[in-house]
Protein backbone atom coordinates (compact mmCIF):
# COMPACT_ATOMS: atom_id res chain seq x y z
CA UNK A 1 0.00 0.00 0.00
CA UNK A 2 1.39 3.15 -0.97
CA UNK A 3 0.32 6.89 -0.83
CA UNK A 4 0.94 9.36 -3.36
CA UNK A 5 0.39 13.23 -2.92
CA UNK A 6 -0.07 16.07 -5.38
CA UNK A 7 -1.34 19.32 -5.76
CA UNK A 8 -3.85 18.39 -8.82
CA UNK A 9 -5.66 14.84 -8.75
CA UNK A 10 -7.11 14.04 -11.86
CA UNK A 11 -9.81 11.06 -11.65
CA UNK A 12 -9.92 9.64 -15.73
CA UNK A 13 -8.15 9.56 -18.58
CA UNK A 14 -10.16 10.71 -21.68
CA UNK A 15 -10.20 13.82 -23.45
CA UNK A 16 -10.89 15.89 -20.45
CA UNK A 17 -8.46 14.26 -17.63
CA UNK A 18 -5.40 14.43 -19.92
CA UNK A 19 -6.40 17.88 -21.41
CA UNK A 20 -6.28 19.12 -17.45
CA UNK A 21 -3.11 16.64 -16.66
CA UNK A 22 -1.75 18.89 -19.74
CA UNK A 23 -2.59 21.75 -18.42
CA UNK A 24 -2.16 20.91 -14.59
CA UNK A 25 1.54 19.87 -15.80
CA UNK A 26 2.36 23.06 -17.32
CA UNK A 27 1.21 24.83 -14.37
CA UNK A 28 3.82 23.17 -12.25
CA UNK A 29 1.35 21.29 -10.16
CA UNK A 30 3.22 17.60 -10.98
CA UNK A 31 -0.26 16.52 -11.79
CA UNK A 32 -1.18 12.48 -10.98
CA UNK A 33 -3.50 11.24 -13.40
CA UNK A 34 -5.31 7.94 -12.51
CA UNK A 35 -6.43 5.77 -15.26
CA UNK A 36 -9.83 4.46 -13.73
CA UNK A 37 -11.60 1.77 -15.57
CA UNK A 38 -11.39 2.36 -19.36
CA UNK A 39 -7.98 4.19 -19.33
CA UNK A 40 -8.54 6.87 -22.66
CA UNK A 41 -12.35 7.34 -21.96
CA UNK A 42 -15.03 6.53 -24.90
CA UNK A 43 -12.65 7.94 -27.61
CA UNK A 44 -11.07 4.61 -27.59
CA UNK A 45 -14.02 2.36 -28.23
CA UNK A 46 -14.60 4.60 -31.75
CA UNK A 47 -12.90 4.34 -35.12
CA UNK A 48 -13.18 7.53 -37.21
CA UNK A 49 -13.03 10.84 -35.43
CA UNK A 50 -13.30 13.45 -38.20
CA UNK A 51 -14.80 15.96 -35.70
CA UNK A 52 -11.60 16.97 -33.61
CA UNK A 53 -9.95 19.93 -34.90
CA UNK A 54 -6.12 19.41 -36.20
CA UNK A 55 -6.67 16.75 -38.24
CA UNK A 56 -6.83 17.04 -41.83
CA UNK A 57 -8.18 13.29 -42.60
CA UNK A 58 -10.02 10.87 -40.03
CA UNK A 59 -8.32 9.69 -36.84
CA UNK A 60 -8.45 6.72 -35.22
CA UNK A 61 -9.85 7.44 -31.75
CA UNK A 62 -7.79 5.25 -30.05
CA UNK A 63 -4.56 6.81 -31.24
CA UNK A 64 -5.67 10.24 -30.59
CA UNK A 65 -6.02 9.10 -27.21
CA UNK A 66 -2.76 7.49 -27.13
CA UNK A 67 -0.90 10.81 -28.44
CA UNK A 68 -3.24 12.81 -25.51
CA UNK A 69 -1.64 10.73 -22.85
CA UNK A 70 1.70 10.94 -24.29
CA UNK A 71 1.62 14.55 -24.49
CA UNK A 72 0.25 14.55 -20.83
CA UNK A 73 3.66 12.49 -19.91
CA UNK A 74 6.02 14.18 -21.55
CA UNK A 75 5.28 17.79 -19.94
CA UNK A 76 5.48 15.94 -16.45
CA UNK A 77 2.09 14.26 -15.44
CA UNK A 78 2.71 11.26 -13.38
CA UNK A 79 0.54 8.36 -14.99
CA UNK A 80 -1.33 5.47 -12.88
CA UNK A 81 -2.93 2.57 -13.79
CA UNK A 82 -5.37 2.07 -11.24
CA UNK A 83 -9.18 2.57 -10.48
CA UNK A 84 -10.67 5.01 -7.46
CA UNK A 85 -13.19 2.60 -5.78
CA UNK A 86 -13.82 5.18 -2.45
CA UNK A 87 -13.42 9.34 -1.73
CA UNK A 88 -13.05 11.37 0.64
CA UNK A 89 -14.19 15.10 -0.04
CA UNK A 90 -15.24 16.34 3.45
CA UNK A 91 -11.54 17.68 4.73
CA UNK A 92 -8.64 18.93 2.68
CA UNK A 93 -6.06 17.26 1.46
CA UNK A 94 -9.47 15.76 -0.38
CA UNK A 95 -8.25 11.71 -0.12
CA UNK A 96 -9.20 8.82 -2.36
CA UNK A 97 -8.69 4.88 -2.25
CA UNK A 98 -7.59 2.86 -5.12
CA UNK A 99 -8.58 -0.84 -6.30
CA UNK A 100 -5.33 -2.16 -5.22
CA UNK A 101 -5.09 -0.03 -1.44
CA UNK A 102 -2.75 2.67 -2.76
CA UNK A 103 -4.09 6.19 -0.92
CA UNK A 104 -3.66 8.95 -3.39
CA UNK A 105 -4.22 12.40 -1.78
CA UNK A 106 -4.76 15.63 -3.45
CA UNK A 107 -4.71 19.91 -2.63
CA UNK A 108 -7.20 19.66 -5.33
CA UNK A 109 -9.10 17.07 -7.69
CA UNK A 110 -10.72 16.98 -11.27
CA UNK A 111 -13.16 14.46 -11.56
CA UNK A 112 -12.97 13.63 -15.45
CA UNK A 113 -14.62 9.99 -15.16
CA UNK A 114 -16.86 10.12 -18.16
CA UNK A 115 -19.80 7.93 -19.11
CA UNK A 116 -21.11 4.85 -19.74
CA UNK A 117 -23.03 3.18 -22.42
CA UNK A 118 -26.82 2.58 -21.42
CA UNK A 119 -28.60 -1.09 -21.79
CA UNK A 120 -32.49 -1.14 -22.32
CA UNK A 121 -32.97 -3.37 -19.22
CA UNK A 122 -35.09 -6.16 -21.64
CA UNK A 123 -35.04 -9.40 -21.25
CA UNK A 124 -32.19 -11.95 -22.71
CA UNK A 125 -30.20 -8.43 -23.25
CA UNK A 126 -27.86 -9.86 -20.71
CA UNK A 127 -27.44 -13.52 -21.42
CA UNK A 128 -27.00 -12.76 -25.16
CA UNK A 129 -24.17 -9.72 -24.25
CA UNK A 130 -21.79 -10.86 -26.10
CA UNK A 131 -23.42 -13.53 -27.69
CA UNK A 132 -24.80 -11.13 -30.16
CA UNK A 133 -25.62 -7.98 -28.33
CA UNK A 134 -23.39 -5.15 -28.00
CA UNK A 135 -23.00 -1.39 -27.34
CA UNK A 136 -20.18 -0.82 -28.83
CA UNK A 137 -20.64 -0.93 -33.05
CA UNK A 138 -16.89 -0.26 -33.40
CA UNK A 139 -15.55 -2.88 -31.07
CA UNK A 140 -18.06 -5.72 -32.26
CA UNK A 141 -18.87 -4.66 -36.13
CA UNK A 142 -16.13 -6.71 -37.39
CA UNK A 143 -17.66 -9.87 -35.99
CA UNK A 144 -21.07 -9.43 -38.13
CA UNK A 145 -19.13 -9.54 -41.60
CA UNK A 146 -21.48 -10.23 -44.08
CA UNK A 147 -24.44 -10.45 -41.44
CA UNK A 148 -27.40 -8.49 -40.76
CA UNK A 149 -27.69 -6.47 -37.88
CA UNK A 150 -30.07 -4.05 -35.79
CA UNK A 151 -29.20 -0.48 -33.97
CA UNK A 152 -31.58 0.35 -31.00
CA UNK A 153 -31.64 4.19 -30.43
CA UNK A 154 -33.04 7.51 -32.34
CA UNK A 155 -29.67 9.95 -31.16
CA UNK A 156 -26.12 10.70 -32.79
CA UNK A 157 -24.90 8.05 -31.36
CA UNK A 158 -27.46 5.42 -32.67
CA UNK A 159 -27.03 7.32 -36.03
CA UNK A 160 -23.11 6.61 -36.10
CA UNK A 161 -23.12 3.22 -34.75
CA UNK A 162 -25.88 2.63 -37.56
CA UNK A 163 -23.36 4.26 -40.64
CA UNK A 164 -20.24 2.20 -39.34
CA UNK A 165 -22.06 -0.92 -39.21
CA UNK A 166 -22.88 -0.33 -42.85
CA UNK A 167 -18.70 -1.20 -43.49
CA UNK A 168 -19.02 -4.70 -42.19
CA UNK A 169 -22.70 -5.72 -42.12
CA UNK A 170 -25.27 -6.51 -45.56
CA UNK A 171 -28.35 -4.96 -43.43
CA UNK A 172 -28.34 -2.39 -40.62
CA UNK A 173 -31.49 -2.04 -39.15
CA UNK A 174 -32.43 0.85 -36.97
CA UNK A 175 -35.29 1.02 -34.36
CA UNK A 176 -36.53 4.06 -32.75
CA UNK A 177 -39.31 4.66 -30.15
CA UNK A 178 -40.91 7.64 -32.30
CA UNK A 179 -41.33 8.89 -35.93
CA UNK A 180 -38.10 11.06 -36.13
CA UNK A 181 -34.68 10.88 -35.32
CA UNK A 182 -32.81 13.24 -32.28
CA UNK A 183 -29.37 12.66 -34.35
CA UNK A 184 -27.36 16.02 -36.29
CA UNK A 185 -28.69 16.73 -39.34
CA UNK A 186 -26.55 15.56 -41.33
CA UNK A 187 -25.76 12.13 -39.84
CA UNK A 188 -29.49 11.73 -40.73
CA UNK A 189 -28.62 13.06 -44.17
CA UNK A 190 -26.05 10.35 -44.06
CA UNK A 191 -28.01 7.71 -42.39
CA UNK A 192 -31.29 7.98 -45.51
CA UNK A 193 -28.65 7.83 -48.43
CA UNK A 194 -27.64 4.29 -47.13
CA UNK A 195 -28.79 2.01 -49.49
CA UNK A 196 -28.19 -0.86 -46.54
CA UNK A 197 -30.13 1.27 -44.39
CA UNK A 198 -33.68 0.61 -42.93
CA UNK A 199 -35.49 2.16 -40.09
CA UNK A 200 -38.80 1.35 -38.39
CA UNK A 201 -40.37 3.64 -36.80
CA UNK A 202 -42.38 4.21 -33.47
CA UNK A 203 -41.20 0.97 -32.11
CA UNK A 204 -39.03 -0.62 -29.06
CA UNK A 205 -37.45 -3.73 -28.68
CA UNK A 206 -39.07 -5.99 -25.80
CA UNK A 207 -37.05 -9.00 -25.69
CA UNK A 208 -33.67 -10.64 -27.14
CA UNK A 209 -34.35 -13.76 -28.51
CA UNK A 210 -31.84 -16.82 -29.20
CA UNK A 211 -30.55 -20.10 -29.07
CA UNK A 212 -28.91 -21.68 -25.81
CA UNK A 213 -25.92 -23.87 -25.73
CA UNK A 214 -24.66 -22.19 -27.42
CA UNK A 215 -25.63 -19.35 -26.71
CA UNK A 216 -26.65 -17.01 -29.82
CA UNK A 217 -29.14 -14.08 -30.94
CA UNK A 218 -31.59 -15.08 -33.51
CA UNK A 219 -33.90 -12.22 -33.24
CA UNK A 220 -35.38 -8.79 -31.43
CA UNK A 221 -38.92 -8.71 -30.19
CA UNK A 222 -40.06 -5.44 -31.32
CA UNK A 223 -43.58 -3.89 -30.23
CA UNK A 224 -45.41 -0.95 -32.34
CA UNK A 225 -46.08 1.78 -29.76
CA UNK A 226 -48.61 3.05 -31.71
CA UNK A 227 -50.76 -0.40 -32.85
CA UNK A 228 -49.57 -2.51 -30.06
CA UNK A 229 -48.33 -5.71 -32.69
CA UNK A 230 -45.57 -7.76 -31.97
CA UNK A 231 -43.27 -8.79 -34.74
CA UNK A 232 -40.10 -11.52 -34.14
CA UNK A 233 -37.55 -9.53 -36.30
CA UNK A 234 -34.58 -11.60 -37.50
CA UNK A 235 -31.35 -10.74 -36.55
CA UNK A 236 -27.82 -11.40 -36.11
CA UNK A 237 -26.56 -8.82 -34.10
CA UNK A 238 -28.53 -6.17 -32.03
CA UNK A 239 -26.51 -2.75 -30.77
CA UNK A 240 -27.92 -1.22 -28.18
CA UNK A 241 -27.65 2.81 -28.49
CA UNK A 242 -29.67 4.84 -26.37
CA UNK A 243 -27.19 6.84 -24.49
CA UNK A 244 -24.66 7.18 -21.49
CA UNK A 245 -25.24 7.08 -18.31
CA UNK A 246 -22.68 9.19 -16.02
CA UNK A 247 -19.89 7.27 -14.17
CA UNK A 248 -20.65 9.11 -10.38
CA UNK A 249 -21.76 6.45 -8.41
CA UNK A 250 -18.50 7.17 -6.46
CA UNK A 251 -19.21 10.51 -5.58
CA UNK A 252 -23.00 9.84 -4.95
CA UNK A 253 -23.43 11.66 -1.13
CA UNK A 254 -19.73 13.50 -1.06
CA UNK A 255 -21.01 16.14 -3.96
CA UNK A 256 -24.25 17.47 -5.64
CA UNK A 257 -25.45 15.49 -8.42
CA UNK A 258 -28.26 16.55 -10.55
CA UNK A 259 -31.45 14.18 -11.13
CA UNK A 260 -29.41 12.35 -14.05
CA UNK A 261 -26.74 11.47 -12.04
CA UNK A 262 -24.32 14.22 -13.41
CA UNK A 263 -22.18 16.69 -10.90
CA UNK A 264 -23.48 19.89 -10.63
CA UNK A 265 -20.76 22.47 -11.83
CA UNK A 266 -21.28 26.50 -11.47
CA UNK A 267 -22.35 27.49 -14.76
CA UNK A 268 -19.68 28.62 -16.91
CA UNK A 269 -17.23 26.92 -15.11
CA UNK A 270 -15.90 23.62 -13.71
CA UNK A 271 -16.14 24.18 -9.74
CA UNK A 272 -18.48 21.81 -7.58
CA UNK A 273 -20.04 22.54 -4.74
CA UNK A 274 -17.15 21.41 -2.62
CA UNK A 275 -14.21 24.11 -3.41
CA UNK A 276 -11.12 22.72 -4.63
CA UNK A 277 -13.24 20.00 -6.34
CA UNK A 278 -13.86 20.53 -10.06
CA UNK A 279 -15.68 18.36 -12.80
CA UNK A 280 -14.81 18.19 -16.16
CA UNK A 281 -16.05 16.55 -19.86
CA UNK A 282 -19.16 13.84 -19.88
CA UNK A 283 -19.33 13.28 -15.88
CA UNK A 284 -21.36 17.00 -16.33
CA UNK A 285 -22.01 17.73 -19.56
CA UNK A 286 -25.20 15.88 -20.64
CA UNK A 287 -25.65 17.81 -23.71
CA UNK A 288 -22.94 18.34 -25.93
CA UNK A 289 -20.80 15.04 -24.94
CA UNK A 290 -17.78 15.37 -27.54
CA UNK A 291 -14.38 14.89 -27.16
CA UNK A 292 -13.61 18.70 -27.88
CA UNK A 293 -16.01 20.26 -25.10
CA UNK A 294 -14.60 17.19 -22.85
CA UNK A 295 -10.87 19.06 -23.48
CA UNK A 296 -12.23 22.50 -23.05
CA UNK A 297 -13.78 22.16 -20.00
CA UNK A 298 -10.49 19.74 -19.04
CA UNK A 299 -8.66 22.69 -19.39
CA UNK A 300 -11.10 24.58 -17.55
CA UNK A 301 -10.75 22.49 -14.38
CA UNK A 302 -6.75 22.67 -14.77
CA UNK A 303 -6.93 26.74 -14.80
CA UNK A 304 -9.54 26.83 -11.86
CA UNK A 305 -7.57 24.52 -9.52
CA UNK A 306 -4.34 26.58 -10.67
CA UNK A 307 -6.26 29.59 -9.14
CA UNK A 308 -7.96 27.79 -6.23
CA UNK A 309 -4.16 26.20 -5.40
CA UNK A 310 -2.78 29.50 -5.27
CA UNK A 311 -4.98 31.45 -3.36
Amino acid sequence: MTTHHTKLLILGSGAAGCTAAIYGARASLAPIMVHGMQPGGQLTITTDVENFPGFEHAVQGGWLMEQMEKQAANVGTTIIHDTIVKVDFSQRPFTCIGDNGDIYTGDAVVIATGASARWLGAPGEKKFQGFGVSACATCDGFFFRGKEVVVIGGGNSAVEEALYLTNHATKVTLIHRRDSLRAEKIGQDRLFKNPKVSVIWDSAVEEFIGTENPDNLTAVRIKNLKTGAVIDYKTDGAFVAIGHTPNTELFDGQITLDADKYIVTVPGFTKTNIPGVFAAGDVQDKIFRQAVTAAGTGCMAALEAEKFLAH
